[in-house]
């Protein structure tokens, strides 16, 4: 499973708005005989391209798959059909799919085909993996990550407005990286304004995702083609989720940030700390408005994860009691048939 996740990663962006699997196929004697991962869409699943690669060692083999096999035709056949047509033995699955096309359909129509059926092999590193997929599908809206870059003592940007660089360059081509996985990206329209960015990916290989801007951008901005939005966010983010967009990345600036920390609309903030101070009162915060007042009511979370890159810290961190919001909007989202 280790070696499936490995393998989707390497396909992270660019198979959305299917998720990114990795599948592995073992001989009978235990051997790794096919590796494969999702191609971009329109392309093979992962279990396909495992099985091809292994050919006919796969029967009597087993296959290790991130993901519940599909039983339905999309884009490209069943891959149940496929892993049965191959007399493969054993399916080791680490997540089923919340997808109400799959939900556990794969697994029956391979346990009803004589094939063995394991779930739950590194079931937490796989969610994880897959976590704006399996969010996407539960509740209808994309999966929001905040990123910001700030001082040691929260600022974004200096007296004058600048903010150009923070970060070394380290830190700058994993926060492309993640502008990669996203498949779209949120500005407000300030932003764009005063710094006229073009948000598309440089750095790292992917695709440019598609810009959104809360306001009206100049006619000669560099961010066009984007969507302009007006609306409020909650009906953005279900627009979104309708676009088959898995995960939105909110860019800036700290009002727009604001607005939807207030609605608790953000699933992740990622943090890229570097070790400098702005010092006073001055400095642009990482979120704007008042704070909070009193320790009773500040805003709390848990670490996910902290990296090194450079001299810079990425520090990851998830709300904590969203589980009442996140009951709200899968039931919403089935409501919509959405689910």
């Amino acid at each position: 499973m280790q070696t499936a996740l490995h393998a989707a990663a390497q396909v992270r962006t660019r198979t959305s708005p299917n998720p990114w699997v990795g599948a592995v196929v073992l001989s009978p004697e235990g051997e790794v005989v096919g590796i494969g991962a999702t191609q971009p869409p329109g392309g093979d699943h992962a279990e396909v391209v495992a099985l091809r690669a292994a050919r006919e060692v796969a029967a009597g083999g087993t296959l290790v798959v991130t993901l519940e096999p599909c039983a339905h035709h999309g884009r490209t056949p069943p891959c149940v059909d496929a892993i049965v047509a191959a007399g493969v033995a054993r399916v080791i699955v680490g997540v089923t799919d919340p997808d109400s096309r799959v939900a556990g359909q794969g697994l029956a129509a391979l346990r009803a085909s004589g094939v063995d059926v394991e779930v739950g092999l590194l079931a937490t590193e796989v969610a994880s993996q897959l976590e704006p997929y399996l969010h996407h599908r539960r509740t209808g809206r994309p999966y929001v990550v905040c990123k910001l870059a700030t001082t040691m003592d929260g600022g974004i940007a200096a007296v004058d407005g600048s903010s150009q660089w923070i970060t070394g360059a380290e830190a700058r081509v994993d926060a492309h990286k993640l502008r990669a996985e996203s498949d779209a990206i949120v500005v407000g329209a300030g932003t764009i304004r005063s710094d006229d960015p073009s948000l598309t990916v440089r750095h790292v290989d992917g695709r440019d995702p598609l810009r959104v801007v809360l306001g009206n951008a100049p006619a000669e901005a560099k961010v066009r083609p984007c969507m302009e939005w007006n609306g409020d966010l909650p009906a953005l983010l279900d627009d979104l989720g309708h676009r088959g967009v898995l995960q939105v990345m909110i860019e800036g600036g700290s009002r727009t940030v604001r607005s939807f920390f207030d609605l608790d609309l953000i699933d992740r903030y990622v943090l890229y700390v570097a070790p400098a101070l702005l010092t006073g009162t001055g400095a642009v915060p990482m979120i704007a408005g008042p704070s909070a007042a009193s320790m009773e009511s500040i805003w709390r979370g848990r670490f996910a994860g902290v990296q090194q890159f450079g001299s810079d810290l990425r520090i990851d961190l998830i709300p904590l009691n969203r589980s009442n919001r996140m009951t709200r909007q899968t039931n919403d989202a089935q409501n919509q048939g959405q689910g």
